[in-house]
């Protein structure tokens, strides 16, 4: 498990996951009564914006127990329950959700074919199903300057680098959808904003041995490290550490429909 810790998955990306909840929920068109499942819910990003901002009722489901109780922590007297359990295997009945959506989720489950299967299977006919993945090979500014200073200096790497995870691209989602017979299929960009109020600031979260970058820093002998965090800050800061870092995270998402009947 790449992901293991939520305060630290928090400080490295739960932050970005709460600024891209909205731009997935409004681009999914959840409606106010829907019944709503957030599969993948990590740390409650999702579900807790959408009962923020929605009269629904949501349930959230992750494989891991520690960001479940993160979530359930943050959720207290929200209209929201969550479970632990597999996307792959999803325990609803069918037709049981309105509205089915996964944010950041679909690259870090092993068969994400099956979890789009069970995402229209527990979405009643007619419902609507979402998902967003960061754009790694290029929009996501940040892993992707990460990965490619670790390739510049350790070409080993390259496998490693996020681009090459199986949904990051445009039109990629879409194809998934298109597999798992969903209809009306639409794609678009979203864009956030990252700001950081130092290289530091940037840096520190990725020594937390979270994702795979952070797991790739912790394999690292601490000479590697500083050359590594060295490359990067000149990549993104432009050698000075002190000023305020402002980059643009892309995520593309997908929404399509089950079918009528």
């Amino acid at each position: 498990m790449t992901f293991f810790d939520a305060a630290a998955y928090e400080r490295f990306m739960g932050r970005w996951s709460r600024r891209l909840a909205p731009l997935l929920i409004d681009f999914a068109g959840v409606r106010e009564g829907d019944r709503v499942l957030d599969v993948g819910s990590g740390t409650g990003s999702l579900a807790l914006e959408l009962t923020a901002t929605r009269r629904v009722e949501v349930v959230g489901i992750d494989p891991s127990a520690a960001f479940i109780e993160h979530a359930r922590t943050r959720a207290a007297g929200r209209p929201v329950r969550f479970d632990i359990g597999d996307a792959q295997a999803l325990p609803y009945e069918d037709a049981s959700f309105d509205t089915s959506l996964a944010l950041l989720v679909i690259n870090h489950i092993p068969d994400p074919r099956k979890a789009a299967s069970e995402m229209r299977r527990v979405t009643r006919r007619g419902g609507r199903i979402a998902a967003a993945v960061w754009d790694y090979g290029e929009g996501m500014t940040m892993l992707r300057a990460f990965w490619d200073a670790a390739v510049a200096l350790d070409p080993a790497a390259e496998p490693r680098h996020e681009r090459h995870m199986p949904y990051c691209r445009r039109n990629q989602l879409s194809t998934l959808w298109a597999e798992s017979g969903l209809q009306e299929i639409e794609e678009t960009a979203l864009v956030i904003p990252m700001e950081f109020a130092s290289f530091d600031a940037l840096w520190a979260p990725f020594l937390k041995g979270q994702g795979p970058g952070g797991a790739y820093v912790a394999s690292l002998t601490p000479d590697r490290r500083q050359a590594l965090r060295e490359r990067l800050r000149q990549e993104l800061s432009a050698g000075d550490s002190d000023q305020p870092i402002r980059i643009d995270a892309r995520a593309w998402a997908v929404r399509g429909n089950t079918p009528q009947r």
